[in-house]
């Protein structure tokens, strides 16, 4: 015969089990994560889902599921200090058109951690919550108003298709890039890999990060607001239908008016990013996309 004292049991066993569930749930829901390898479905964005090692030691890094529409877009390794990315990871998909999104979105849970898992218009953001400051650990549109520079997209609105176009404009995808070299050099040269990419791959993996400068900001009100990067790079790595890499390369450009694009090889970029750090770079993506 159940007792009383079993039927407690019991009911707080299915209490904790939804509890479990919940949080598991929250996990999955949540846009920025300890761990990229913590959410599956932002693992795909990287070839083999293989993270790379590069930036991984930045300081107060935040590693953001770029959540637009309830799904994940593409994966941001986030430098909160000097409010740009690192990187983004994502593959390239044909684009739909569908033009150039009006609104720039910010992340709510760079603000708090318990605030919505979804990137948002950050003029609506600021009206849900008055009163709390939403740029601490992230750039905001005002910050490049009047700036002379571009916002430039990392991972570029061109490689997508909608909605995935539309997440793009997240200002944790955004530098401040040179307007010469974002509207010439470095727009051509995605161009150019639209092409490649579709005449090539059946899939294209790809890697577009920037390294910030020692002491160039955007002051803004006395303060330094957005690190002004010194360089900007991509890497990518095409796959055929099976899954193999059938070719890879990378580019690179000072964020300058020299508007000019230099084009390599995957074992040249790692060099090359070398310079620019203290620690090893590592594979930009599994066996550097070798067969």
């Amino acid at each position: 015969m159940k007792t009383h004292y079993d039927t407690v049991l019991r009911k707080m066993g299915t209490l904790v089990g939804l509890c479990t569930f919940l949080s598991l749930l929250c996990c999955v829901c949540a846009d920025v994560v300890e761990r990229f390898e913590d959410a599956p479905g932002c693992l795909e964005f990287f070839y083999r889902e293989k993270v790379p090692d590069w930036g991984s030691s930045t300081p107060n890094a935040a590693r953001i599921c770029q959540r637009f529409v309830n799904r994940y877009h593409f994966a941001t390794l986030y430098d909160t200090k000097h409010r740009i990315a690192v990187y983004s990871a994502y593959y390239f998909q044909p684009s739909n058109g569908g033009g150039r999104e009006k609104r720039w979105f910010v992340e709510p849970q760079l603000v708090d951690s318990s605030w919505q898992a979804e990137m948002k218009d950050g003029y609506w953001l600021g009206q849900d919550h008055p009163g709390v400051y939403l740029g601490e650990n992230q750039a905001l549109n005002e910050d490049y108003t009047y700036s002379g520079f571009d916002r430039g997209h990392l991972n570029p609105n061109g490689h997508h298709p909608v909605p995935s176009r539309n997440a793009t404009f997240t200002l944790t995808n955004v530098i401040p890039q040179n307007p010469k070299l974002n509207q010439n050099s470095w727009r051509i040269y995605e161009s150019q890999l639209t092409d490649l990419f579709l005449d090539t791959c059946s899939k294209a993996y790809v890697l577009v990060g920037a390294i910030p400068s020692a002491d160039n900001w955007i002051i803004k009100n006395d303060v330094k607001r957005v690190n002004i990067p010194q360089r900007i790079w991509n890497a990518w790595c095409c796959v055929d239908n099976n899954g193999q890499p059938v070719q890879s390369g990378a580019g690179s450009a000072n964020n300058t008016e020299e508007d000019f694009v230099e084009e390599m090889s995957l074992d040249e970029m790692g060099e090359h990013l070398q310079q620019f750090s203290n620690q090893p770079v590592g594979e930009l993506f599994y066996n550097n996309c070798r067969p």
